[in-house]
């Protein structure tokens, strides 16, 4: 579950629900991924009810500044169905083949904000606490690492996130993301001496046989 910073920023930028969310999936590039287990597609407006349920939850928000309210969820819910529209890649809605709908996101974007290691593009997710413990994350992510550097052409994809965060470090090395200790940083979205704000940093390169 790494943080971008991006919700914190984006989320006031619209006008909310009432500035048309996200539209209908046949109104949108039909754009998707499959795993095994797996269905990574565009956002429809029925995911916008769990997606800020998943927000609200505190288990789910511990290491993201705070939680956030329903309208709060519906501008980040625009900007991600957007990007995947604009560029093809993005932070895809996930939900299980065996039913249930909407269970979380996972994808790609461009690192919005200046450090070290940018510009870059970074691999997150975050998945509803139902959907914890299956080994969701770590198989779409598999599926969309292997879209960017196979598809998209990335040579490479980083990752990042606060260090107490464990369950999401897991998923990185589960990946087979390396870290990269000389480049972690602290988050410029956060105030100085915030506690979220250090930050540890991932990396992964496309293998040569890609």
């Amino acid at each position: 579950m790494p943080w971008t910073g991006r919700t914190a920023l984006v989320c006031r930028s619209f006008a909310g629900p009432g500035s048309g969310p996200v539209p209908n999936r046949a109104a949108t590039q039909n754009i998707h991924l499959e795993t095994d287990r797996l269905v990574l597609r565009s956002w429809e407006l029925a995911d916008l009810e769990p997606f800020a349920d998943m927000n609200a939850d505190p288990a789910v928000m511990e290491f993201y500044p705070s939680t956030l309210d329903r309208e709060e969820s519906y501008a980040p819910a625009q900007w991600i169905q957007q990007s995947l529209d604009d560029q093809g890649f993005g932070f895809y809605a996930v939900e299980a083949k065996d039913g249930g709908g909407f269970i979380g996101y996972v994808g790609l974007s461009s690192v919005q904000f200046d450090a070290a290691f940018t510009p870059a593009i970074e691999i997150a997710w975050r998945l509803a606490k139902p959907a914890w413990g299956k080994g969701y994350a770590s198989e779409a992510a598999k599926a969309c690492l292997d879209h960017g550097f196979n598809v998209q052409g990335f040579t490479e994809i980083v990752s990042f996130t606060t260090p107490a965060n464990q369950r999401s470090i897991a998923v990185m090395e589960r990946i087979g993301m390396s870290r990269d200790a000389g480049g972690d940083f602290e988050h410029p979205n956060l105030p100085a001496g915030h506690e979220l704000a250090p930050h540890a940093l991932y990396r992964k390169i496309r293998p040569s046989s890609s």
